[in-house]
């Protein structure tokens, strides 16, 4: 009895893995980790909305004068003018417009109609087009990024890094340029501008293929350097080497051991790309005639329209934050299971 009892005392007891440790993380601090990343781009896009206030202040002409007509007189642009608030201070206008959005009142145009209202169906065309632009980026830089990584140094490696770099530096609107010139004007497939019909949607879906490359081709180019470039670090690390040496294919050893290891900064410059459409689209839809949120900035641009400047960046911003947060849950999700 007595050495059984010995026996007992001197038994070490086993550490716990880290796998266990990680398992018991509490719940909570992912959620307090989702709750301060929104906090922070909440922040930033209030930075952003007050900046949006100050540089539409500074530009010449107010939207009182921007709806003028000849022959107004001074008194009728001043009762515009007091009509649209224009005459109290900027940041008292903003600091209205900040508390109303928690509502989800994202004030009223300069024509007198609520941003809500003039963003309806502009939006939904927005999101159609970006997620469709977003989708084909994923596709097609996975697929030309990994032939490129699957024999480094080859003619396909070259070819697709240099088709890369120069699709990524050709601007937006020269692509559309281009787009218009080869597919519509000569050889006559697509149409030139967008048509809408009675809902106002595009009235058929060929009407969405220019639009779409013009915003994919330089995002492609960008992304597919992206994977490229991660997949060549994954390709120096001890498991993959490894992989080669047991005799893995290299099919095999490129899709098990190096894609999952670069799916963090695949998805982080994934994200970042969501921004430049977003930003693309102002520019794509104004050259197509697309009926979406681009089209509306660049009217309310020329019409000094702050609430609805300000209602269009506050609603790409917050899809913007949205996707940038899924990325870094991903990259979370995949260094905690790699750890």
């Amino acid at each position: 009895m007595a050495a059984l009892t010995s026996r007992a005392k001197t038994t070490p007891v086993a550490a716990p893995t880290a796998g266990a440790a990680t398992a018991r993380r509490p719940v909570p601090r992912l959620l307090g980790r989702v709750a301060a990343v929104l906090g922070r781009r909440a922040l930033m896009l209030a930075v952003l909305l007050a900046l949006v206030f100050a540089a539409v202040e500074v530009l010449p002409g107010d939207a009182a004068t921007a709806a003028a007509e000849r022959g107004e007189s001074a008194a009728d642009l001043a009762e515009r003018r007091h009509l649209l608030g224009l005459d109290r201070p900027v940041w008292e206008r903003f600091a209205d417009w900040m508390s109303a959005l928690p509502t989800g009142d994202l004030g009223t145009s300069a024509r007198g109609q609520k941003v809500t209202e003039l963003l309806a169906d502009p939006l939904p065309n927005t999101l159609v087009l970006a997620v469709a632009a977003f989708v084909l980026t994923v596709v097609l830089s996975l697929v030309l990024g990994c032939w490129a990584a699957a024999r480094p140094g080859g003619p396909a490696d070259r070819v697709i890094s240099h088709t890369s770099t120069a699709a990524f530096a050709v601007p937006e609107f020269v692509v559309s340029a281009v787009l218009l010139l080869l597919l519509s004007l000569w050889a006559g497939w697509l149409p030139a501008v967008t048509v809408t019909g009675g809902d106002g949607r595009p009235a058929t879906w060929t009407m969405l293929i220019m639009p779409v490359l013009a915003l994919v081709i330089p995002q492609t180019g960008w992304n597919t350097r992206v994977v490229r470039g991660a997949l060549a670090d994954q390709a120096a690390t001890p498991h993959v080497e490894a992989a080669h040496l047991d005799g893995l294919p290299p099919h095999r050893v490129l899709l098990s051991h190096q894609l999952p290891g670069a799916v963090p900064a695949v998805a982080a410059g994934l994200a970042t790309s969501t921004g430049l459409l977003f930003g693309g689209t102002v520019v794509v839809e104004t050259l197509f005639n697309y009926p979406g949120v681009g089209t509306v900035l660049a009217g309310a641009v020329a019409a000094r329209d702050t609430p609805l400047i300000a209602g269009v960046v506050i609603c790409a911003g917050a899809v913007v934050s949205l996707v940038l947060l899924a990325a870094d849950l991903v990259r979370h999700a995949t260094l905690g299971a790699r750890a």
